[in-house]
């Protein structure tokens, strides 16, 4: 499909009928702390707090009178479920939603209210949609892609239509999260044919990168495995329709962390008090980091805020994380002499900061070893320095500001170090959060080596987040290996993370 075609498409999609345009609004706080006016795209404020209803009932609307007769049928535990069942609801057509059985239960109620028929099935997205393919050829059901179809994505492309309305004046980038690609897709299309000097940038999670991937090989890409924090977006392989058209239309893609998405999140709501979920931030996130790797000043970016479906368990991991990807906590660790007047010392170095952590317990007479949080007014250069400071006066110090174990573990188990547990091995390890997942997991490694830590907190991932020690000898450990390998759950080895060393390790 040309460029002419998608831009024919997108003036005619019948998005209005139940989307609503979404304002362009300023983001003043943001704009004077990155030196560039920002304007946040709200598609959050959609009657399903996400951008997915443009799409889904454009596709549906142009549906023959026969196709609607036998309704439509999707798999999806979020965004693209609700546009579903609320445009077939709209339109008086059978809407059937599969959703694995582990979808929240507000997730579940939202789709049922907007009008879907859910079904349960499976514990994944992969189960849930070998489903709905049985039940599309058992009862004749129209299949509603999320992102690979043309209607779809013109009906994602008047995103595009509206910022040039809603903003006739020079955008030096328009920044979109990118999933499947239908969004990026749709506004590239747009821009290029209308404003070609726009620059379009997608945004990707670090650990779910498959457009930039597919784009970097110039060819699909699937990935082995992806994140799944910023749940919105977890795709391993884009569409084929997506990919060629951002192909030709994107003018570049960036990844951002867990962190820097979290900051990000915390930067919308400080200018519109509205809580995206991980994915409806990307993009904000996407602009903060290209206008500080640039250096570019005064110019005027959007950022498509595309959805706001978070779960509430999510907020305090979100907040958490947030003052690390912003660089205004350090989290240390420092070795002090176990002698009078260490901690008063230490305290004065750090000076009036707020310390927003201190963990420690008496592990002998020679040494302790302090965790810490530090709140920081101005980001890297003062934790550097404070860095610099500590070692000056002779403390020994480890940064583990981006130790993923110290951050997700270690600061809630700091405490004291087990002794008599010998050839302990640790592993991070992330369990399907689902019932009998660690019932499978003991059951496949059996009794051979007994399990001396094990630490799980829920932050409202679809994976539990596991910090794992067990006993294993030397001569074991690949074999050790062999059987976490044949569970199939993501691990990765920790024994020699400094973090653990000095905090958990047996004397």
């Amino acid at each position: 499909m040309g460029d002419a075609d998608y831009l024919k498409r997108i003036n005619a999609a019948r998005v209005y009928d139940v989307a609503i345009e979404t304002p362009l609004m300023a983001a003043p706080q943001l704009s004077s702390r990155i030196g560039n006016s920002i304007f946040l795209k709200r598609e959050d404020m959609q009657p399903v707090h996400s951008f997915k209803l443009r799409g889904a009932y454009n596709k549906i609307a142009n549906l023959s009178a026969e196709e609607k007769a036998r309704g439509v049928i999707c798999a999806s535990a979020g965004n693209h479920a609700q546009g579903v069942a609320l445009s077939g609801r709209h339109l008086g057509i059978r809407a059937v939603i599969v959703m694995p059985r582990t979808t929240p239960a507000i997730k579940v109620r939202a789709v049922a209210g907007f009008g879907g028929e859910v079904v349960l099935h499976g514990d994944g997205y992969d189960e849930a949609a070998a489903h709905a393919s049985e039940l599309m050829a058992r009862d004749g059901l129209v299949y509603i892609h999320p992102f690979d179809d043309p209607d779809v994505i013109a009906g994602q492309g008047t995103i595009g239509m509206e910022m040039v309305r809603q903003h006739p004046g020079d955008i030096h980038a328009v920044f979109v999260c990118v999933g499947g690609g239908g969004m990026l897709a749709g506004i590239s299309a747009y821009l290029k044919s209308v404003r070609p000097g726009i620059r379009v940038i997608g945004v990707e999670p670090e650990d779910a990168a498959s457009m930039g991937a597919a784009l970097a090989a110039g060819e699909q890409v699937t990935l082995p495995e992806v994140g799944l924090f910023a749940d919105g977006v977890a795709v391993k392989r884009v569409g084929d329709e997506t990919f060629r058209v951002c192909q030709r239309h994107v003018d570049a893609m960036m990844t951002v962390s867990i962190d820097e998405l979290c900051a990000a999140t915390r930067d919308i709501y400080e200018d519109t008090r509205a809580l995206t979920e991980p994915a409806g931030a990307l993009a904000v996130a996407g602009a903060k980091k290209y206008a500080q790797e640039t250096g570019i000043r005064d110019e005027h970016l959007i950022a498509v805020t595309s959805g706001a479906n978070v779960n509430f368990d999510r907020l305090s991991y979100i907040a958490e994380r947030a003052e690390l990807g912003e660089h205004r906590e350090a989290l240390l660790a420092v070795t002090i002499p176990e002698r009078p007047g260490s901690f008063l010392k230490f305290c004065h170095i750090v000076g009036d900061r707020p310390i927003s952590e201190f963990n420690y317990r008496y592990a002998d007479d020679s040494e302790a070893q302090v965790f810490c949080g530090i709140k920081l007014a101005n980001g890297t250069a003062e934790r550097d320095a404070l860095i610099a400071d500590l070692r000056d006066a002779d403390y020994d110090v480890l940064d583990m500001s981006r130790n993923e174990m110290a951050k997700l573990h270690v600061r809630h188990m700091v405490g004291g170090r087990a002794r008599g547990v010998g050839t302990e091995v640790l592993y991070r390890v992330q369990f399907p959060e689902r019932p009998g997942a660690l019932l499978k997991f003991l059951q496949s490694m059996g009794d051979r080596w007994n399990i001396s830590l094990f630490h799980y907190r829920n932050h409202g991932h679809a994976h539990g987040l596991v910090l794992l020690g067990m006993q294993v000898s030397d001569a074991d450990r690949q074999a050790c290996r062999a059987a976490l390998d044949a569970i199939g759950y993501e691990y990765a080895e920790e024994t020699d993370n400094p973090v653990y060393q000095r905090f958990l390790k047996a004397p």
